[in-house]
């Protein structure tokens, strides 16, 4: 069961990163130029001049995030404290980065970031506006999924909400951020029992829309924003036309699960996630997460993970965390 737990946490960290370094040189470009010049594999230099295998922001907080679960322990809350101080670390002092250089920082996560600097308690720091929902903080979450409280045989879904609101606030402090993070903790949730990408869709659809139907939380406004493919099960019938892939977190989340849907390969998924183009490292690790929960670490191509930042590092960061939380 630990080995089986030990890989798992491989996968999803590996696989998280390779999504995001596949991203990174590619950026901000439109649709249009990757239907030219579509992502095949791992590029140098382009957008942020990195070379090739470097991740970005998204997976230096989720290694952040990783590290505070590790020593936090498999139950109860977050030391949010510690994550508040690794995250100002990363910041400014390039802490859990690719090579030494923080770049490609969302507007919220520093705001959030700065405003932790100067003394406000972790969960009150992200800011709360409705203009405040990038996917800086699903972007980061997935560590999440292998907390006690996601990995629970019948998981209480308050206490799902409660933890995840506390852990996506940090940086993103609006209900539709944390409901996106909580939608997509229910995706990983069912990658992890074994689920096929299809089911944990489904599964995840089921159980958000019945609990969605009778808790008070303020969740339940946003549902409406989540409510045309993702919550109705009619995202993977879409065309790739009326999927985005902006920073707006309903459009990640939605981007992310529905290449999930599509293929039935890690190296597929992937792929078409950083060729919808713009903010192609946060749609690759998003989806690149979910897709190595999905097959596996043999699932990632070797070519990639050779060349991938800092692998030996994650693989010990993964070690250490299924040690602390399996």
């Amino acid at each position: 069961m630990h080995s089986s737990f030990t890989s798992a946490t491989r996968a999803a960290l590996l696989g998280l990163a390779v999504g995001d370094a596949l991203g990174v040189p590619v950026e901000f470009a439109p649709r249009a130029k990757r239907l030219l010049d579509p992502v095949m594999g791992m590029r140098a230099f382009g957008t942020h001049h990195q070379p090739a295998g470097t991740w970005s922001d998204d997976s230096s907080l989720t290694f952040c995030l990783a590290e505070t679960l590790a020593k936090s322990g498999p139950g109860g809350m977050p030391d949010l404290d510690d994550f508040a101080r690794r995250s100002i670390n990363w910041l400014y002092n390039a802490y859990w980065t690719a090579t030494h250089q923080t770049f490609d920082v969302g507007n919220a996560t520093r705001a959030a970031i700065d405003r932790l600097q100067r003394g406000i308690a972790p969960t009150a720091a992200g800011p709360r506006s409705e203009f405040d929902n990038g996917n800086g903080a699903l972007m980061r979450i997935l560590p999440l999924v292998f907390h006690e409280t996601w990995r629970a045989e019948e998981l209480k879904m308050d206490a799902a909400w409660k933890l995840t609101e506390a852990v996506a606030s940090v940086t993103h402090g609006h209900p539709r951020s944390t409901l996106g993070c909580f939608l997509y903790l229910l995706v990983a949730r069912g990658l992890l029992a074994g689920l096929t990408p299809t089911a944990a869709v489904e599964q995840m659809r089921r159980e958000a829309n019945a609990w969605l139907l009778q808790t008070d939380i303020a969740a339940v406004e946003e549902k409406k924003h989540y409510a045309w493919w993702v919550l109705s099960g009619e995202l993977a019938s879409q065309p790739e036309s009326s999927i985005s892939s902006s920073g707006y977190v309903v459009h990640t989340l939605e981007a992310a699960l529905w290449c999930l849907l599509q293929h039935d390969s890690y190296a597929a998924t992937v792929l078409h996630a950083v060729n919808l183009g713009e903010d192609t490292d946060t749609t690759g690790a998003v989806a690149g997460g979910l897709a190595g929960l999905a097959y596996g670490e043999a699932g990632i191509p070797a070519e990639w993970l050779q060349v991938l930042a800092r692998r030996a590092d994650i693989e010990d960061l993964a070690t250490r965390l299924a040690n602390q939380l399996g």
